[in-house]
């Protein structure tokens, strides 16, 4: 009589398994899962870097585009100018109004009068948008960029787009106007800034009008140096920088990437906007309001590398007062901060929101855990726990990111 075959077993649960013991192979076990959890995490994290931080940035381009357009186009339609052209009838003085002249009087031409050359007065700008808010679109064909730039160069604003200094001039303005923007992460729109050449088109739309540069050349400086080269040192042109980290994925240093404006395939240029200093509340003003445009005596001196306005009367910001209340001074670091220089635990407000939701994630890491307990399969616990995982690792990241360099 032949043996019957061994009976199949079937594979035990996990949750029917008896407990192993709490020995070193225990401890190595649990090490070992928690720094595979960690490396995953970490892995995570770098992809929110390059790719989840554009999800924000992307929705504020869109938001930021739509408005930009919509005022443009009420801009525009509100701009329009009529010009009427009176012609005075046979017999009558054009400079005399209200009289005619008889048909045999003949009207002695006036005399030539000498002329004078001036310089064209600047058309009045726009008003500045506010902080965070689309201030023009920055066209980069070399770069197959198109992005709306918004009004200021924190590290808020540069995670909506690109950011212009506040203060230095628009584009379309005399004088230097400065952009920065990232090159690793929230969409990267500077990221192949290093590609830029001598030639190489940088198209600028404002509330003012379009306005064409060419770029001139490039640079690298150390992030100490950065703020010298954001200031205007030439008064009379209109020229841009483009502001950005490099090498790709550092900080250590900042590339600086000039150009200028080409006058007969842009718009006219315009004067300053006014726009409230930026006071800092600790200390007093130093200026005081509704004092007139600066102004420079002919017999005054004037210290080396500063640059003096150029703005036609009634164009001054607003806080400014005559020479003689201020001294003029050269433009340094203090008035153009880095965008990039912010280190590790510099906003201190992500702190309490990292902590929270890290508490969150560790809550829904728990509840996954409970429902594949009760329901004894691991895989009904991943379903129903995935999402709500996933919505609440990003905000968690998203708070992580607060706290690095911006530009790791």
């Amino acid at each position: 009589m032949s043996e019957k075959p061994p009976a199949s077993h079937e594979k035990i649960s996990h949750w029917d398994r008896p407990k192993p013991p709490r020995d070193w192979r225990w401890v190595v076990g649990g090490i070992g899962r928690t720094l595979i959890t960690v490396g995953l995490l970490m892995f995570a994290f770098v992809a929110y870097q390059l790719w989840g931080t554009g999800i924000q940035t992307a929705q504020a381009q869109r938001t930021l585009s739509a408005e930009f357009d919509e005022t443009l186009a009420s801009v525009d339609a509100t701009t329009t100018i009529t010009t009427t052209t009176t012609i005075a009838p046979p017999g009558t003085d054009p400079t005399t109004a209200g009289s005619t002249v008889p048909a045999d009087r003949t009207v002695p031409a006036d005399p030539v009068a000498p002329t004078t050359t001036t310089a064209p007065s600047l058309a009045p700008a726009k008003p500045i948008p506010e902080p965070g808010k689309g201030v023009a679109r920055l066209e980069i064909p070399r770069m197959d960029l198109n992005r709306i730039v918004v009004e200021g160069a924190t590290a808020d604003d540069l995670t909506k787009g690109p950011g212009h200094f506040a203060e230095t001039p628009l584009p379309g303005q005399l004088g230097n106007a400065a952009i920065a923007g990232h090159r690793t992460t929230h969409l990267a729109p500077f990221f192949d800034i290093d590609k830029l050449q001598p030639g190489d088109e940088i198209i600028v739309t404002t509330l003012n009008g379009r306005y064409l540069y060419q770029v001139t050349g490039t640079e690298i400086v150390a992030p100490q140096d950065y703020a010298l080269v954001i200031p205007t040192t030439d008064a009379t042109k209109a020229t841009l920088t483009l502001v950005s980290c490099t090498p790709r994925y550092t900080a250590k240093s900042r590339i600086i990437v000039r150009s200028e404006l080409v006058p007969d395939q842009s718009d006219a240029l315009t004067a300053a906007a006014p726009a409230a200093p930026v006071v800092d509340p600790a200390e007093p003003a130093a200026t005081l309001p509704d004092e007139g445009p600066v102004t420079v005596p002919d017999d005054s001196a004037i210290t080396a590398g500063s640059t003096a306005s150029t703005e036609p009367a009634g164009s001054a910001s607003a806080g400014s007062v005559p020479a003689a209340s201020v001294p003029v001074e050269p433009a340094g670091p203090a008035a153009s901060p880095d965008a990039f220089s912010d280190g590790w635990f510099s906003d201190t407000t992500a702190i309490p929101q990292t902590i929270m939701w890290g508490l969150a994630l560790v809550a829904v890491a728990f509840g996954i855990y409970w429902v594949s307990r009760k329901a004894r399969r691991y895989w009904v616990g991943v379903l129903a726990g995935f999402a709500p995982f996933i919505v609440v690792l990003y905000f968690f990241y998203e708070n992580v990111n607060r706290l690095l360099p911006p530009n790791l």
